[in-house]
């Protein structure tokens, strides 16, 4: 009982002891702390982040211009420059685009290796006076833009790592049968606005190009469809040519379309299932001739028939069978400038189920003098819950946009926008 009585007071010795060795203990010894008397911080908003200094020392040319923040690119444009200056062998993008630069020697690219983009667009650059190989050395390069020059053949050779060449509004009329083998990283291609005309073909230049997914050849003088593209192909773009016929089954081995531009062209006739591919989204078929609908596969989302002569549109045709668990997609249809004299069947509604908007504008029914139909713009008006899902869409849209044009340099295409 004595011993128990005195519990208490060795709980109390115990407590003192230890509340003594944890105050001469001091933590900032072994955890680093800070000291007590911290001055506050406050923001300044005229002091600007220091840039973290580049491993190495960074040269420019004298007549171009290097941005601290950006160590490894070198802007050249819009400076009248009439020469290629010298490139430091550390720069991976080169601007010399809007200049008045006529050759491309070797000489200022004697020491680059490094560099992954060269964008020489609007310039006079002529074919002879580029310099044999001077871009096939560049092992790194991933992106050349020659737009907007004075270019008559295709620049070739060209390194095998190049993902992205564009050739548009350039004279070039004739593809040699060697200058786009070698390319196997070859993802877009543009050759819009040229003097290209079905002796191109003979060749079939594209038929080796395994990866790629674009292909531009607008505004040029084709009269009949580019043969053996290779299966990779998701957008084609043949809008402005003298096309008149598509051969029944051409897509067969283009499975992968999602995009088809063919406006502009002499289309008269289009065979039924011509269109019959599992993702194409968007279909522009606008300004041609023709004269009947055609079949629209599930996944087409966007119709443009406009300026053509159509008396009557077939929905039966465009949509021979309802399936309630495979809807269509269709969204949205263009047909003004067409000969309509009524408004679509309300039948399309049943095999369009997610239609928003049919835009008849004004039709061309008599020579003299175009006419309007009753309902010039057909939308229907959304539910709440379609309303919030499309509105949901569009923010998901949005977003995956911007990540996509971060992840490539805000630039997919020159026309597809």
């Amino acid at each position: 009982m004595g011993i128990l009585s005195h519990l208490p007071i060795l709980h109390l010795l115990w407590a003192a002891l230890v509340f003594c060795q944890y105050e001469d203990y001091d933590f900032e010894d072994e955890y680093g702390g800070e000291p007590d008397h911290q001055p506050p911080y406050y923001f300044n908003p005229n002091v600007q982040a220091e840039v973290p200094p580049f491993p190495f020392p960074v040269q420019c040319a004298k007549e171009c211009f290097c941005p601290p923040a950006f160590p490894l690119s070198m802007y050249c444009d819009h400076r009248k420059l009439k020469t290629i200056p010298n490139i430091p062998s550390h720069v991976q993008q080169l601007y010399l685009q809007n200049n008045n630069i006529e050759a491309v020697p070797a000489g200022p690219f004697t020491n680059v290796t490094f560099v992954r983009e060269i964008n020489l667009s609007y310039n006079n650059i002529k074919f002879h006076m580029i310099d044999h190989g001077v871009f096939a050395k560049l092992s790194n390069l991933l992106q050349l833009h020659l737009q907007h020059n004075e270019l008559e053949e295709f620049p070739f050779p060209l390194p095998s790592s190049l993902e992205r060449l564009l050739l548009g509004f350039n004279k070039i009329s004739r593809l040699p049968g060697n200058a786009l083998e070698g390319l196997p990283n070859m993802t877009v291609l543009d050759l819009c606005n040229n003097l290209l005309d079905d002796s191109v073909f003979k060749e079939k230049p594209f038929s080796n190009m395994k990866n790629l997914m674009q292909l531009n050849l607008c505004n040029n003088k084709l009269q009949t469809m580019p043969p053996d593209l290779p299966p990779s192909l998701r957008h084609l773009s043949l809008e402005n040519n003298s096309i008149s016929h598509i051969p029944e089954n051409y897509f067969n081995r283009l499975p992968h379309i999602i995009a088809l531009r063919m406006s502009h062209n002499n289309l008269q006739n289009i065979p039924h299932n011509t269109f019959n591919l599992p993702n194409l989204l968007e279909l522009n078929l606008g300004h041609n001739k023709l004269k009947q609908v055609f079949y629209i596969p599930r996944s087409l989302q966007h119709l443009y028939i406009e300026d053509n002569e159509i008396e009557n549109i077939n929905v039966t045709v465009m949509c021979p069978s309802l399936d309630p668990l495979n809807i269509k997609q269709l969204t949205y249809i263009r047909v003004d400038q067409n000969k309509l004299t009524s408004p679509i069947s309300t039948y399309a509604f049943f095999c369009f189920p997610l239609i928003r908007t049919i835009y008849y504008g004004e039709q061309n029914v008599t020579v003299s003098r175009p006419s309007e139909l009753r309902t010039p713009v057909f939308r229907r008006f959304l539910t709440p819950e379609e309303f919030q899902e499309a509105e949901d869409n569009q923010e998901t849209l949005n977003q995956e946009t911007e990540e996509d044009n971060e992840a490539e340099d805000s630039y997919f295409h020159p026309y597809y926008h």
